[in-house]
């Protein structure tokens, strides 16, 4: 699952910004991931849970959804993109490997799979707030 995999990378970018800003105890990271990553976000907070160093140990975790927005390269059409419009099987595939979007997901207005990811790919540190 690759929620325990970007737990683990949220964590240790955390404490090298906790310990860069000298922070004893870290009370609350904010994390926005992005709706294209399609996290599971109970199994993220579970792993955030049990993998958090003892400077963690009172940590609350805030976890944000940034929209994604996709551009088609071919028109310039704009659109959201909607998991709720694919299938299981597609939707299960982007969510293990996000980069196969384009062999899945269309341009709505020309039919194109030549499109940006604009908005809304990746995970994002947004805050951490701690005791120094």
């Amino acid at each position: 699952m690759h929620e325990w995999a970007l737990a683990e990378a949220i964590i240790a970018a955390a404490e090298k910004i906790a310990v860069k800003e000298k922070l004893r105890e870290v009370k609350e990271v904010t994390i926005k991931v992005g709706e294209l990553q399609q996290v599971e976000e109970d199994i993220l907070r579970f792993a955030l849970s049990q993998l958090k160093p003892s400077s963690f140990k009172n940590a609350e975790f805030h976890i944000t959804k940034a929209r994604t927005a996709l551009r088609c390269r071919t028109c310039g059409n704009s659109w959201l993109f909607r998991r709720n419009k694919l299938d299981e099987a597609t939707a299960e595939a982007i969510h293990f490997v996000p980069e196969v979007a384009h062999s899945y997901i269309k341009c709505p207005k020309c039919g194109s799979p030549d499109f940006e990811i604009t908005e809304g790919r990746g995970v994002w540190l947004e805050n951490i707030k701690g005791v120094r």
